[in-house]
Parts: structure tokens; sequence; C-alpha cells
């Protein structure tokens, strides 16, 4: 719920999602999560003109900007490791490939041709991979198979998970537990099984892990210059 430009940063990452037609969201919900769920609960109220009855307790809508968004929001618990989110959230999806994030990074990555790049290859999953600087872990790429995943730490124009997932339902019998994190063992069994491949996108990517980051995408958003903002 940091924001950025005035709107929380998960606003900014569904909106780069509806941008190439995907407007069913799930989020997973740990620390604070009643708040998220506030927002969803009163974006309609507050995006548009309204008319509220007190004495009858209704609220009448008028003219309103909300997006054609569906979104389900799932507590997954406040200890449970990304992987183990993940797992929770099964019974929701929709269908059996389906895309995945976090909500800590921006980017102007092609979710389409990156959808498109996953069903031609027929694997289970495939992981963005992106360059930045040399504070991350890192991907070994061969022939776009992911032949080696390592957390940390990473060596100068290593590439490096960025994030942005397209998935197979199946993909998700590689979490064990609800303590599992995801960039760690479900990750590396893929990679040796070779079910893990590699979208590079060589464009904007950028992560928000401290105030200073924070700093870098506002003045971006703020400037009229924020690459991820691929929507009109």
């Amino acid at each position: 719920m940091v924001e950025i430009g005035g709107k929380p940063i998960i606003w900014h990452i569904m909106k780069i999602f509806a941008h190439h037609g995907i407007n069913d969201f799930i989020v997973c919900l740990g620390y604070k999560g009643h708040l998220i769920k506030q927002y969803f609960a009163e974006y309609r109220l507050h995006s548009g003109d309204v008319t509220i009855d007190l004495a009858r307790g209704e609220v009448e809508h008028h003219r309103h900007s909300s997006e054609p968004w569906r979104v389900t929001l799932v507590d997954t618990g406040i200890e449970t490791g990304t992987g183990g989110r993940l797992k929770q959230i099964g019974e929701h999806l929709g269908s059996d490939r389906f895309c995945m994030t976090y909500g800590d990074g921006l980017s102007d990555v092609d979710i389409s041709k990156l959808i498109e790049f996953h069903d031609r290859h027929g694997k289970l999953a495939t992981i963005t991979a992106v360059s930045p600087p040399a504070r991350f872990g890192s991907l070994e790429i061969e022939d776009e198979f992911v032949a080696k995943f390592q957390e940390k730490p990473a060596g100068a124009n290593a590439w490096i998970n960025g994030g942005f997932f397209v998935l197979e339902r199946a993909a998700l019998d590689y979490v064990a537990g609800p303590a599992m994190m995801w960039e760690q063992e479900p990750l590396r069994r893929l990679s040796e099984d070779r079910q893990l491949m590699a979208y590079r996108h060589r464009g904007f990517w950028h992560p928000m892990d401290t105030l200073r980051e924070k700093q870098i995408l506002d003045a971006l958003w703020r400037d009229g210059g924020a690459p991820w903002k691929v929507w009109r």
C-alpha cells in the first residue's frame, strides 16, 4: 500500500496487467491485510460521485471511473512464506495457467509476450529475467532454461529474478508447506527438473525495497517519465 504518485504500488501493478487484458486478480494477504481489503471495498466510493441516504443506510453511485477489475482477497497468514501463500490460492484459480508477481517492483515488461513465450515452451514455469545492479540473486540461463537458480549473491551484469511469472497450476506441487519460500526450494527444484524457463526482459525494471527506491519511482511518476505506465 506504499504510494507512488498518490496511488498504492498494488494499483500500479494491476494497471500494468490490465493493459494486457488481465482484470481478474487474487491478492495474497498477510500483514495488515485488512487495509488492502478496505482499499478495494471503498474503491468505487472514492473514485466517483455518490448520494448517501443516512436514514436508509443506502449509497447510490453516480459518475465513477472504476476499473473493470474482479479482486479476490485471500488471508494467507502473517507468517506464511511466499510459496505457502501461492499454494493457498490454488482453489481460487480460474484456469491452469496464471500470472504471478510480488508487490514491490515495477516494470514495462510486455505481459502479453511473456505469456506467449510461456505457451510456446510448454514447461511449468516462466520467470522474467532482468539485469539490474549486482545486489540480487542470479539466474544461470542456458538456451532459455534456467540451469541454476542462486538466490544470493550475484555479480555484475547477472540475470536476476524480476518477479513477473507465468505458472501452470502444477507448479504449485513444488511447494511442500506453508513456511516455504517460493524463491528457494520450489524454484531450485523446477530448475533441476528443467521446468523453469527464462523470459529475458531488457527494458525497465525497478524494485521498491527502500525509501530511496520509492523516491526514485515517485520522481519518475511526477516528471511524467514513468516507463511502467504502459496504459493511457
